[in-house]
């Protein structure tokens, strides 16, 4: 394991808190840059099984603040995302590609998400 890779016990504790999981499933899957609403669709998706359409304000509101002010911040820190929140866009780095196999095990494990882990386009 390298000196820049991510120990286990740090992506199980990453891994401990749905939306994370979530935002990382879908980063994983998609291979590219996606916004904080792309990724609040997908919490919504997965965590609520609520079509945005129907998703009521306030719950839309604490997910993109929960994204922007909790879940971003400790992920970006931990260096599996770039996180620009000026341009409110997640990027996953090779750290995530590097926690990929532990990841997966991670969210195969999570019976309450459906897999593949994808962006809706709703």
């Amino acid at each position: 394991m390298s000196e820049n890779s991510i120990a286990f016990d740090s992506v199980l504790e990453l891994c401990q808190h749905q939306h994370r999981r979530i935002v990382l499933g879908v980063l994983a899957r998609e291979q590219r840059s996606l916004t904080l609403n792309d990724l609040t669709q997908a919490v919504l998706k997965y965590n609520h099984q609520t079509p945005i359409t129907e998703a009521s304000a306030d719950v839309l509101t604490d997910i993109r603040l929960s994204l922007y002010h909790v879940h971003f911040p400790k992920l970006s820190s931990e260096g599996l995302v770039d996180y620009d929140p000026e341009r409110k866009l997640v990027e996953p780095t090779e750290q995530l590609a590097q926690v990929q196999p532990t990841l997966s095990t991670i969210l195969d494990a999570d019976s309450s998400l459906e897999a593949p882990m994808e962006l809706s386009v709703d």
